[in-house]
Parts: structure tokens; C-alpha cells; sequence
């Protein structure tokens, strides 16, 4: 409904000659304190400017221009604003058409058609099993992916598999080739503890990546072994949250091709050898240049052997020919990093990716909120966190006395916790909260879900006929809320926000229990058929939603 206002506002702006988007014009509407003011007003005051006029005479100039609309009640002006009334039954019919003839389609639109978006996320480095904060980039990105692929954008999903680094050649070190996923993480915060007291071993590390970018045969299969069964089982834990990718890129294949790059940086003037003799990018000038005590970005170690930011240079050059829009999620700790990249690429003539920074889950200890190390193993591992989410659902599902899958319960209670925040908001996850059946968590809205499931299977009546008749405040507020889902989702693609979404879900949830409290259905013979649409809207939109941020729903519960 905000942007048939705002294309009717526009139009009526277009016949005084003032040219404003339909973005700027939807950000000055607003939702009236009550409801004798209407549906949706508009002020005029920030006009004044333009028309050279008072705001009562510019509100009534463009009510004239607006004219009579089939889709109000009535448009009215009120001092400095225009007030819009919605046609509440016209609306009603509409929307119940529309998405019970859309179904799972309902809310998309063709916006990404003949478009491909190629999207980056996760990416963690396969030395151990994935902790919780690794998860948050996951379920983010996956999101993501998720809202693109609604556009019907051509979608591919990449995973950047970090298997030229100091993790992997300690691993390879210490002989980690021979265990299982499982043992992966002890033996990894074992030999990081002794690389650290240690020149020597240190040396041996930096050796055996030297070797690996030589192309030794040996080094490298005990490299690849590495990987490969740290990948695997990084994947499997992926998959049990329903994230899937399309491809996996591995950064050895970029050895050759970032020794192209250090080519064309020398041709920029801007590359040299510094004290320690590495070789490294001279950043003055650039926007990093006051973020950092020596504005550089170090590309080699002194023995020649490449650094993780020159492979992505090359890896990332790559990624942004092969689509025409490129995304990618990472940690807020990498912002200098990724500001350092965009500065290179733009010297040698490309584009960086969009980027969506997120922050920190935060693991407490004695009181104190504290980020998670792989390194030193001060971890929750997402494996064991998902394990006690389901089985704290299973639980929870029994002292209800009700049903319910506690796979879906506790994964869509851990994915709705990450994404009913911002992604720049830190997180100090509580599993308790999360799966609360009460307030604003996952498992509440898929409770609000099954609770129309059965109201609708109560009844197992498919009559298509239906009557509108004096419609209730709250079915008012309901299907206000169902039409707003296209726009709040469109919102989310524009800003790469899907806690919006969640926000959306919750709402609309609670919206509804208030209705399912305040409108009897089975009971009510004259009102039940209209009744009967209006839940099963409110499913199909609701699944919708939820789809988007990969949480299941359920019949029963």
C-alpha cells in the first residue's frame, strides 16, 4: 500500500513540475496516531521550498491532483497533511486473490530476471570443527541468498576454502592428516600453543608453506588430506541448518594467478620491498590512509611466498568477471582489511563486492562477555550448540504436552535469534530465551503457524465463496499486516537487512494471536468463510516470510 501512495503522491508532485522517487517520497509517510486520521499520512511541511506555498495549500493542491481512487475509502486533508483511508473490504478481497492464487510465489517480483548475483559467505577456515560465531555468517548469507533467489536473480553461492594458510600447514605439521574431524580442534589448539613459543617450529610451518607453493608433491597431498577432511565435516554440520553452496573455490588455485597480480601492482608504482623484505602495496592517498599507523598492505613473507590478501586480490578479480553483481559477508574485524582490498582493486581498475559486515556472538564466562578463539580453543562448537538446541526443544515440546519436529524447533530458534538482530549488532546468544515459546522467538511464530493449521483443519472446509461483511478492528490490523509483507521484503533486498524480516514474522504472529483471541472462527457460521481465507493468508505469507530467513514451519506443534 506505501508505494500505491507514494506512485499516486509522485504523479500528483509530476503536474506541479517537481520530480521526487518513490523512495523519497515513502519516507516522509506515516502511520496516524489513531485511526480517524486514516490509514497512512502524508506531511507537506518539507515542500515548502518547492511550491513557494504554505503546507495547508500545497496539501490541498495535491489532493486535487491525486483525485477519486478505487482503492481508499476516502483521501483527506487535515492542516499540513493528506490523509489516506483504505477501502478495507477492497483490500481484504484483493489480497486474499493474490496470494492464494501466488501461493509460495506470492511477494516475489522479476527484479533479478536475467541478472546473476553471485554471493560469497562463510568461507570459514577448514582447520577445525565451526564454533558459533562462525555460524552467524552462514545463517546470514544464506538469508541472503535466499532473498535474491525470491527476485529471481540467476543465484550462485561461493565458498572460499582458505587451504594455503599458517592453520593448515600447523595441521600438516603435527601430523594431522591421519585423524578424524572430530579430534581436529585438540590437535589444532595444541600445536598452535606450541608454534607460538617456538621460532623453530614456526620455521617449519613457514617451510612447509613454501613448499606447498611449490608445488611439492608430498606437502601437498598432506595439505589437501587436511582440507578435505576438515571440509567435510565443516559441511555436514551446514547442512544440518539447510545451507547449501553451489561452489567451492580453493585459494592454491590463485598461487599462479596473484603472481599476474604483483605484475600489474609494479606497473602502478606503488609496490616495494620494506625493511623485513616483503613485499608490500603503498596505501597513502586512499581512503585507509588515516586508519592505520603505516597505511601498507604486506602481499609476500621475505622468502617470496604469497600472503592470504594477494590471493584475494586475484580470487576476487575473478569472482567479480564471472557475475554482474557480486556480494560478499564477512566479520566487522575484517572492515580495514576489506577497505585495504577495494583500495587495490581500484588501482587496477576493478570493482570491489557489496559487502555485508556483521558482528560477534559473544560466549560468557564468569560474568564477562567474551569472543570466541579457535586458536586457543575458548569455543562453543556449533555442532554441540545445535545438538543442545534440539534437544532443549525436545524437552521444551514434552512439558507442553504438544508435537512438534524439535530438529526444526531448535534450528529455526538458533537461525531467528541470529537474524532478528542486525548484522551489526553483537550478540550475546541465551539458548533459554531462544526457545522460549512465548515472545519474540523462533518457535512463538512457529507455534502462531501451527495454531492456523489446526484451526484449519478443524473446520476442513474449501469453500470458495466468501462474504466481507463489517470487518473487526483486528481483522482490520491483520490485513493490513499481511499487505505491508511485499514492501517490508523489498526493503530487506535494498538494504541487505533480513531482520527485517524477522521483525516482520514476529509481528504478524502476534497480530494474529490477538485475532485467533478476538475472532471465532468454528463457532462463527456468517463470518467463518471470509475467516477461513484470512488464516490461510496469513500461513501462506507467514511461510513466506520464514522461508526467507530458512526457517521451517509446522503443521503441528
Amino acid at each position: 500500500m506505501l508505494k500505491t501512495i507514494s506512485e499516486l503522491l509522485q504523479k500528483a508532485l509530476k503536474k506541479e513540475k517537481i520530480k521526487l522517487s518513490e523512495q523519497e517520497i515513502e519516507n516522509f509517510i506515516e502511520v496516524p496516531p489513531s485511526i480517524e486520521m486514516g490509514d497512512f499520512a502524508f506531511p507537506c511541511f518539507f515542500l515548502i521550498p518547492k511550491f513557494k506555498l504554505s503546507p495547508e495549500e500545497i496539501a490541498l493542491k495535491l489532493r486535487q491532483n491525486i483525485g477519486n481512487q478505487k482503492e481508499f475509502e476516502d483521501i483527506q486533508t487535515s492542516g499540513p497533511y493528506i490523509n489516506f483511508f483504505i477501502n478495507k473490504k477492497t483490500m481484504a478481497l484483493n489480497l486474499i486473490n493474490k496470494v492464494l492464487k501466488q501461493k509460495d510465489k506470492y511477494g516475489s517480483f522479476d527484479i533479478g530476471k536475467n541478472t546473476k548475483v553471485l554471493i560469497e559467505h562463510t568461507s570459514i577456515n577448514p582447520n577445525a570443527s565451526p564454533h558459533v560465531g562462525r555460524a552467524k555468517n552462514a545463517i546470514i548469507g544464506d538469508s541472503i541468498v535466499r532473498i535474491f533467489k525470491f527476485l529471481n536473480f540467476n543465484t550462485e553461492v561461493h565458498y572460499l576454502v582458505n587451504n594455503v594458510s599458517k592453520q593448515i600447514a600447523m595441521l600438516v605439521l603435527a601430523k594431522a592428516e591421519n585423524l578424524k574431524f572430530k579430534t581436529m580442534l585438540k590437535k589444532y589448539v595444541e600445536i598452535s600453543n606450541k608454534v607460538k613459543k617456538s621460532k623453530k617450529l614456526e620455521k617449519k610451518v613457514f617451510d612447509l608453506l613454501y613448499k606447498f607453493e611449490q608445488g611439492d608433491k608430498e606437502v601437498t597431498k598432506k595439505f589437501n588430506k587436511v582440507t578435505s577432511i576438515c571440509l567435510k565435516g565443516q559441511i555436514k554440520i551446514l547442512s544440518d541448518l539447510n545451507i547449501k553452496y553451489d561452489f567451492f573455490d580453493y585459494e592454491s588455485t590463485y598461487i599462479n594467478k596473484s603472481k599476474l597480480i604483483l605484475e600489474d601492482l609494479q606497473k602502478t608504482g606503488k609496490l616495494f620491498k620494506d625493511e623485513n623484505d616483503r613485499l608490500v602495496l603503498d596505501l597513502k592517498g586512499t581512503s585507509v590512509e588515516n586508519k592505520m599507523k603505516s597505511p601498507v598492505l604486506v602481499l609476500t613473507r621475505n622468502d617470496g611466498t604469497g600472503l592470504y590478501p594477494l590471493r584475494d586480490i586475484a580470487y576476487t578479480i575473478d569472482k567479480m568477471k564471472k557475475a554482474e553483481k557480486n556480494l560478499i559477508v564477512l566479520g566487522e574485524d575484517q572492515k580495514l582489511y576489506f577497505e585495504q582490498l577495494k583500495e587495490t582493486l581500484k588501482l587496477l581498475a576493478f570493482r570491489a563486492p557489496e559487502v555485508i559486515h556483521y558482528s560477534f556472538i559473544l560466549l560468557k564466562e564468569k560474568n564477562k562477555l567474551k569472543k570466541m578463539s579457535t586458536r586457543k580453543g575458548e569455543v562453543v562448537l556449533l555442532e554441540d550448540f545445535l545438538k543442545q538446541a534440539i534437544n532443549n526443544a525436545k524437552k521444551e515440546i514434552k512439558k507442553r504436552c504438544t508435537k512438534g519436529d524439535s530438529k526444526k524447533v531448535g534450528i529455526g530458534a538458533v537461525k531467528y535469534a541470529i537474524l532478528k538482530n542486525n548484522p551489526n549488532r553483537i550478540i550475546n546468544f541465551n539458548l533459554k530465551e531462544a526457545l522460549n515459546f512465548e515472545g519474540d522467538t523462533g518457535p512463538y511464530i512457529q507455534y502462531s503457524y501451527a495454531r492456523a493449521s489446526s484451526i484449519l483443519r478443524k473446520i476442513n472446509k474449501k469453500s470458495k465463496k466468501f462474504a466481507i461483511n463489517d470487518l473487526h478492528k483486528i481483522e482490520i490490523e491483520l490485513i493490513k499486516k499481511l499487505s505491508q509483507f511485499k514492501e517490508v521484503f523489498l526493503k530487506a533486498y535494498e538494504t541487505l537487512n533480513p531482520s527485517l524480516i524477522a521483525h516482520y514474522s514476529y509481528e504478524l504472529a502476534q497480530i494474529f494471536n490477538e485475532f485467533y483471541h478476538s475472532c471465532p472462527v468454528i463457532q462463527e457460521k456468517e463470518t467463518q468463510d471470509f475467516r477461513i481465507k484470512l488464516i490461510q493468508v496469513f500461513r501462506q505469507v507467514l511461510k513466506n516470510s520464514l522461508s526467507l530467513l530458512g526457517i521451517e514451519t509446522l503443521e503441528e506443534m
